[in-house]
């Protein structure tokens, strides 16, 4: 039955998870591009050795340009993203209304994103003449409104997700499109290998220029080092520099999940959650069981599964190769590209989830690994050589 489908969702409100599709394609295409532009030939930095004294400092001497489509692309998502929100509210408004608004009580509907609870009921009064009984000072939907506002989050309202969608998409419609530049997140040496994401430094939340030191030691010391960089995005009129994907994400999650359940129910989000996305490029008949058809899992979702499949993949080729006569460089990289982003992350997983459990568990996930590809290679099973 297709009232079973977001059976909280009225049909008034259908056109906002196809909004909410779009913003996920949006997305889907800045990571596109970001796997792209991470995983370029040449690499993201370019770097030299400059002798200063005793020591010598790896120093940054060239960075890839990053594609303007990238921050175009991230602009219209979060436009997109506030449309989901303003959209959702005009409709719920002229349904309690009871009839279409007139141009001035249309005007008046909106979506403020007020960092004190006096600027919020400044915005109230301010409208008051011209908003229709359904946002009026009292109101059930003003009540939902007032609930999403960021002066909720006691501890920098600021970073509340509705003051910086507000924040984005005032500046990309007005001013410009996202500011977007290299950052660096962390540096792990060979030596010092993290064994997991918790004990990682990172490193701070400014972009990286030509001519910034990453690194010194004392000269005849070299110490190999894995570079982790990224693109951030820069939180207009601050000096805040997020990864780009990372605040994407979160604004699209806080807009599907939190936001339109809300604005509609006026109540905590129901466990039926909107897809991130579904078919929108052709016409539905039915377009509840093309929801219905759609899926949970994320642009964002994706594209770190594929980043983080192609740095495993890398990774393991690296530590499998010299543990067996029977394998080869190529055929390793034929072996992991038959299997899916997914089942390369979870055996990386595996491994370091095997460092804390001591050498014996680790050795039987190597052991495991080399058998897979012996096998994908026609050799069948063999043993990994340790030392």
């Amino acid at each position: 039955m297709t009232g079973d489908i977001l059976p909280w969702l009225p049909d008034r409100h259908l056109g906002v998870v196809s909004t909410l599709a779009h913003a996920d394609e949006l997305i889907a295409q800045v990571g596109d591009l970001l796997f792209d532009y991470m995983t370029q030939p040449n690499g993201v930095i370019e770097l030299k050795e400059v002798v200063r004294g005793a020591y010598s400092e790896t120093t940054v001497v060239g960075l890839a340009p990053i594609a303007r489509k990238i921050p175009l692309l991230a602009a219209d998502a979060l436009v997109a993203l506030r449309a989901a929100i303003e959209h959702t509210l005009f409709a719920e408004a002229e349904f309690l209304s009871g009839t279409a608004l007139d141009e001035k009580a249309a005007r008046s509907i909106e979506m403020p994103a007020a960092l004190s609870y006096d600027k919020y009921a400044e915005w109230v009064r301010n409208r008051q003449r011209y908003a229709p009984a359904a946002m009026a000072k009292g109101s059930e939907l003003l009540r939902r409104v007032e609930g999403l506002q960021p002066f909720h989050r006691n501890i920098r309202p600021e970073l509340h997700p509705m003051a910086r969608l507000a924040l984005h998409t005032n500046h990309a419609k007005h001013r410009t499109p996202a500011v977007t530049a290299v950052r660096l997140v962390t540096i792990v040496r060979d030596d010092e290998i993290p064994l997991s994401r918790h004990n990682v430094r990172l490193e701070p939340e400014v972009p990286l220029r030509v001519g910034d030191v990453i690194a010194r030691t004392p000269l005849g010391q070299h110490v190999p080092v894995a570079l982790f960089p990224t693109v951030g995005a820069n939180r207009p009129g601050t000096d805040q520099w997020p990864i780009l994907m990372h605040e994407l994400a979160e604004l699209a999650s806080w807009v599907r999940e939190q936001a339109v359940p809300r604005l509609v129910t006026g109540e905590d989000p129901p466990p039926e959650r909107i897809p991130a996305r579904y078919e929108i490029t052709v016409a539905h008949a039915n377009e509840r069981e093309a929801i219905a058809r759609g899926s949970l899992i994320t642009a964002a979702e994706r594209t770190k599964v594929r980043l983080g499949a192609m740095s495993a993949r890398g990774s393991l080729i690296e530590l499998l190769l010299p543990l067996s006569a029977e394998l080869t460089r190529s055929g390793l990289e034929s072996w992991l590209e038959s299997v899916s982003d997914h089942e390369v992350v979870e055996w990386a997983s595996q491994l370091k989830e095997s460092l804390i459990e001591g050498p014996a568990g680790t050795q039987a996930v190597i052991d495991r690994l080399v058998d897979d590809a012996a096998r994908h290679l026609g050799s069948g099973p063999v043993s990994s050589e340790t030392a």
